[in-house]
């Protein structure tokens, strides 16, 4: 007979009343059972049994649970199922902690983990310390953390303890935007119960991290709030917070909480490239946040230039390229929870100087050069088969050019089609398998960095074959025109692009007489290119990827206690500028 059957049989058997020997009761509820049945599913019923009572006791009352939930463990102690809604979740899982029915706890702890939102987040990391779960109160714990800007809008937030609240924003991985939301936050936590909560405005104020504010935010926002002018600590600390940004302090002033950057959600790769006259492995890892670049090279692989890369589902993906002897037509997989690489499908062309993007799921390579010839075909890669699929064709040969994803479209730019540089574009729609060409950018662009960003596709640098170009251009996919934007700081072709904390950066690349570790972003909002901190490699050739969502991302930053000792390392005091870059307004 199947363990299936067994269990029908003997459900059976309790509905019939038949061989039972003890009744369950709770409040007024009578239930049948067989003790072995109850044993084999939870301790507390085999000690009740066993230890806690005589063996010719019959009836045993049940108290701190209802009927309806009694009856969902018994049922579930026979059929190994038990049926699990919003609704009886909670109740069901203080039942089943009070009787140790373990199965049914995790049952309803995976349910509960899945069910996880900005609504109900709180509740339910608030709950596991009454059932200790410590894998779901991991799990909501870092739901909080990741999701902290989505939580403030919601009723929960407002019933955090100011011990909570407090946890929360000393941490270093708080997920926030700026340190606007979480001023924001705590004003809005004390604005719900200002008479019990006002006299909280200094302890949460010095979580803040206020020192990546500008200047003009905190005197227009914070300075001015009323909780904090009617503090005489805050106001305290705000001087002595203008004293450290205005360098009229000691050093030891770097070490104040105000200062510490938080980590970020998203760190970016830059990988390979050619450095030194030959290609290199060098991989080095921004921490936006810190405005620091930190070393991560796994030496076991194998240098590449002009090849591409993506992140997708935890995984780096480095596609095609060249290593001065070979073309290559090899996919290599970096798994960043055990910093080691594994080979993928090989793609069905040698692409060197090869466009790489992804979109829905799938990594598209597209175009290049195979060591003989300029490529117009294309094709994308699968993860879940670990095949790559011929796509069609592009309307034109393109090595050397860059392409983006935007709307459910591939978007692809410029190039070298071995006589020209190209200033022509076109994109592709998976589920027609056609490329549509657009109109052309305002310059002819080989090297090119192409991003999307802010719903517009933007072109960058390049070589118009007589020079590298410092231009920038974006393109409006509802009009189907190009506008210039302002242009970057440096020339620069050959070089990685992407966006991350809602700015574009450009990565290395070359200049016209040398490769570079120069690294500059752009900020839509303002129209401005700024410098950012260079790189340890001297690099063109490089490509570029966000990383984000790994469970070991402090191994791509750098640690927060060293980086502020670093800081006071390099430290000038005649400067006059904050330690760390500021947010823009």
């Amino acid at each position: 007979m199947s363990d299936r059957s067994k269990s029908s049989y003997f459900n059976d058997l309790r509905l019939e009343g038949e061989f039972c020997d003890a009744v369950i009761k709770v409040e007024d509820a009578e239930f049948q059972i067989h003790k072995v049945i109850l044993c084999n599913y939870s301790s507390y019923f085999r000690a009740l049994f066993k230890r806690w009572s005589t063996t010719d006791k019959k009836v045993y009352n049940i108290p701190g649970l209802s009927p309806d939930m009694m009856q969902l463990i018994i049922e579930f102690a026979y059929t190994g199922s038990v049926p699990i809604t919003e609704e009886n979740v909670q109740q069901l899982l203080l039942a089943a902690d009070q009787l140790n029915v373990m199965d049914i706890v995790k049952t309803c702890c995976d349910f509960l983990g899945e069910q996880l939102c900005p609504e109900n987040c709180i509740g339910i990391w608030q709950f596991t310390k009454i059932v200790f779960s410590l894998e779901l109160q991991h799990k909501a714990y870092h739901y909080i953390i990741d999701h902290f800007e989505d939580i403030v809008s919601c009723e929960e937030f407002l019933q955090l303890s100011v011990e909570e609240l407090v946890e929360f924003l000393e941490r270093d991985d708080l997920n926030v935007r700026n340190e606007r939301s979480v001023f924001e936050a705590v004003t809005h936590w004390i604005g719900h119960r200002p008479e019990e909560r006002d006299g909280h405005i200094s302890l949460l104020l010095s979580k803040v991290r206020l020192a990546t504010m500008s200047l003009e935010h905190i005197r227009i926002h914070v300075m001015s709030n009323e909780l904090v002018i009617n503090d005489l600590s805050c106001t305290e600390d705000l001087e002595a917070l203008y004293d450290i940004i205005a360098n009229r302090s000691s050093l030891s002033g770097l070490f104040n909480p105000f200062v510490r950057p938080r980590l970020p959600p998203a760190v970016l790769l830059a990988l390979g490239g050619w450095s030194g006259g030959d290609p290199t492995h060098g991989i080095e890892a921004y921490d936006v946040r810190a405005d620091h670049w930190i070393n991560v090279t796994n030496d076991l692989e194998r240098p590449r230039a002009y090849h591409g890369t993506a992140f997708l589902d935890g995984y780096v993906y480095c596609v095609g390229g060249f290593d001065r002897v070979e073309h290559f037509n090899s996919v290599r997989r970096l798994d960043l929870s055990t910093n080691t690489w594994h080979e993928a499908a090989p793609m069905y062309c040698r692409r060197c100087y090869v466009s790489v993007t992804v979109l829905n799921g799938y990594i598209y390579a597209l175009g290049g050069y195979d060591g003989h010839v300029r490529l117009n075909t294309a094709e994308r890669y699968k993860p879940e088969t670990n095949q790559w699929s011929l796509i069609a064709p592009m309307n034109e040969q393109r090595s050397d050019a860059s392409c983006t994803s935007l709307d459910n479209k591939v978007y692809i730019c410029g190039g070298f089609n071995g006589n020209e540089c190209l200033p022509s574009c076109e994109y592709y729609i998976p589920e027609t398998n056609q490329w549509t060409m657009i109109s052309p950018m305002i310059s002819r662009r080989s090297g090119i960095g192409v991003i999307s960003y802010g719903g517009f596709v933007y072109a960058v640098g390049g070589f118009d074959g007589n020079t590298r170009l410092r231009s920038a251009e974006a393109y409006n996919p509802q009009t189907n025109t190009w506008h210039a934007v302002s242009s970057m700081l440096k020339p620069r072709s050959n070089f990685g692009i992407e966006v991350i904390d809602d700015k574009l950066f450009a990565v290395g690349g070359f200049n016209g007489f040398t490769t570079s570790y120069n690294v500059e972003f752009y900020d839509a909002s303002t129209n401005v290119w700024s410098e950012a901190a260079d790189m340890e490699i001297f690099r063109s050739a490089v490509s570029c990827c966000v990383v984000t969502g790994i469970p070991n991302m402090t191994k791509l930053t750098v640690p927060r206690d060293s980086l502020l000792l670093m800081e006071v390392e390099s430290y000038s005091l005649s400067s006059g500028l904050c330690p760390f870059p500021p947010e823009h307004i």
